[in-house]
């Protein structure tokens, strides 16, 4: 669980680090990095959570 926390605060981190860089130079691909790292988190987190869900009803 403490895995999963830090590398979801990491990349979370990650994510606002990109959109801090794409605010300060303005160039595109900043904003695109962000977006997909955020993307994916959200994505991961809903799928381990998914699985906490099933593995507390079964």
């Amino acid at each position: 669980m403490f895995l999963f926390r830090f590398l979801m605060f990491a990349l979370l981190g990650t994510s606002a680090l990109c959109f801090a860089f794409y605010l300060g130079t303005g160039r595109r691909h900043f904003l695109r990095w962000g977006i997909v790292i955020l993307k994916w988190t959200v994505i991961a987190a809903l799928a381990f959570f998914g699985v906490l869900i099933l593995s507390r009803i079964g």
